[in-house]
């Protein structure tokens, strides 16, 4: 079965929140096409006009809106700058509230979210969107059970995704509902991508989260995440940042308002769910990721997750 999907774009969209998912399906029907099967996908953007001005100044030709009750598999909108302006055209709200129910199912990525919220959509479900968007997305749509931290979220048909690139991670995610984890890990090996991000996954990574705006501990920072496998101390971390360890804990706390241990655990403890969540042995990962024995890691992922090692990975893998 070929699954229609329509990008909707706008005036001053993000290139990447189109061009992202519209890879990701194509890639598996290149891939299917290369084992003799039909695509599975049909792929079309659409908008106003002939044309669409994404916020990178590239434009990208689309295809007039289409009948709002024809019926469709997979209907996305597009995040960016552009999308308060197009919250406010009500013949255009209308349009996506009914393109959207007509849709197996209805996606946004970034802040697409704004403009599917708007049509009410969103009301009493589960929803993300860009970090830096989190708060006035809040105050503006009270209805809307707003997660600051996963990377998308699925509620029943309706799915939104956080920043950007999140909507690759997002169209892998359709692609394993509809084909397979094999054809998803194909696609997601074909394009590079480092690491095929599950929904519950932060949108956070430590090390985003630790920098400074002066980048005082980067070079520390890289340093220990090629160095997790071993016992690292704080006696360790000041010497290689060239300070006592009073005054290393001191500058640390002040530039990233944790202390160095916790920072440790935290890089350690996302190494570690990312490794698991690659399927790898347990007892390797603990390893690996710096926790030593399985028992120290699993009683700090009960602490921290509310979780096992292995319920972790039974539930991503």
């Amino acid at each position: 079965m070929t699954r229609q999907i329509e990008i909707l774009g706008f005036p001053d969209c993000l290139l990447l929140d189109i061009a992202g998912p519209l890879q990701v399906f194509s890639t598996a029907n290149d891939l299917a096409r290369s084992d003799g099967a039909e695509a599975p996908y049909a792929l079309v953007v659409v908008g106003r006009g002939s044309d669409v001005r994404t916020s990178a100044g590239l434009s990208i030709a689309v295809e007039p809106l289409r009948p709002p009750d024809r019926p469709l598999d997979t209907f996305i909108v597009a995040g960016g700058v552009g999308v308060n302006v197009a919250c406010e055209d009500a013949e255009l709200v209308a349009w996506v509230r009914d393109r959207a129910c007509s849709a197996v199912r209805a996606a946004s990525v970034c802040s697409g979210a704004f403009l599917l919220a708007t049509t009410g959509l969103l009301d009493g479900r589960r929803a993300v969107t860009h970090w830096q968007r989190c708060e006035e997305f809040t105050l503006r749509f009270p209805k809307v059970r707003l997660e600051m931290d996963p990377i998308f979220v699925r509620d029943d048909g309706v799915w939104t995704s956080a920043g950007v690139t999140a909507g690759i991670d997002l169209a892998l995610a359709m692609v394993e509902a509809d084909l397979g984890r094999g054809m998803a890990l194909s696609v997601a090996r074909q394009l590079v991508v480092f690491l095929k991000r599950p929904g519950g996954q932060s949108q956070f990574s430590t090390a985003l989260t630790l920098q400074g705006e002066a980048g005082r501990f980067d070079e520390l920072h890289a340093w220990m995440q090629q160095n997790l496998q071993h016992r690292l101390s704080v006696d360790d971390l000041a010497a290689r940042a060239g300070m006592s360890v009073r005054s290393f804990s001191r500058h640390y706390r002040a530039a990233t308002g944790r202390t160095p241990a916790s920072a440790l655990e935290d890089m350690r403890l996302e190494t570690a769910r990312r490794l698991l969540e690659q399927n790898g042995h347990i007892s390797r990962v603990a390893r690996h990721s710096g926790f030593g024995t399985e028992e120290t890691m699993r009683r700090i992922f009960r602490r921290r997750l509310g979780s096992s090692p292995q319920e972790f990975r039974e539930r991503f893998v």
